[in-house]
């Protein structure tokens, strides 16, 4: 059976980026492994109740998936930048050892939040085809709120390669993303249903389709 990596800097990043890609690819019989790389905890600032909501989000998350695995790493959210670059990348290779993933879904390099810089880069360096060659495509995917506001000078942008047809998954994916209550707020803020809604009916427009979600290829190997 093949297996598919999702590898979300935050907890909701899956869901803003391919949730609707996930809901499919778990019909089609795909084993989808759901990596969290960053994590709430005292330490990082954050209350038990905070804590307690953020597991039973996620725990409801995983099940609306039907994730095959979930994998936290609980590294300081809003700080992976001052990590030593192995301390973010040992980790997520491992992960990618145990689930051998065919494909493997990421963030976008240039987005505006720094883990998501650095998620790119670990899972770049966790990818490479001589060690893990099981692993045969690597697709950057959109972040709302993160991939819309990068405007890094030296950016081309984000450009999409590859989409994927949700239309019969989309107010699913809509669904789960109100679980992330936090998250979550009323249009025009991008964390939004109708934002959300509308990016995926722009990104269907580019691929004759009712809703889709867009992918940069960043490897194929066939």
């Amino acid at each position: 059976m093949k297996s598919v990596l999702v590898v979300a800097p935050h907890a909701d990043d899956e869901t803003l980026g391919c949730g609707g890609t996930i809901l499919k690819l778990s019909e089609q019989g795909y084993q989808v492994h759901w990596l969290v790389v960053t994590g709430m905890t005292k330490e990082a600032g954050f209350s038990e109740a905070q804590i307690a909501k953020r597991q039973e989000e996620m725990l409801k998350v995983a099940q609306c998936y039907n994730f095959t695995s979930v994998h936290e790493l609980m590294l300081p959210p809003a700080k992976l930048d001052v990590l030593a670059k192995g301390d973010v990348i040992g980790p997520i290779a491992q992960v990618v050892s145990q689930v051998k993933p065919e494909i493997v879904f990421t963030p976008y390099r240039n987005d505006a939040h720094s883990d998501h810089e650095i998620v790119y880069d670990a899972v770049m360096s966790a990818t490479k085809s001589f060690r893990y060659p099981f692993v045969k495509r690597v697709l950057a995917y959109e972040t709302m709120s993160e991939t819309d506001f990068g405007l890094k000078p030296e950016s081309s942008g984000f450009k999409a390669t590859t989409y994927v047809d949700i239309s019969a998954f989309l107010d699913e994916k809509l669904n789960i993303l109100e679980i992330f209550e936090s998250e979550v707020g009323e249009f025009p803020f991008p964390r939004s249903r109708l934002a959300l809604e509308s990016l995926a009916r722009v990104r269907g427009v580019q691929c004759n389709s009712e809703a889709a979600e867009a992918f940069m290829l960043i490897k194929e190997i066939i």
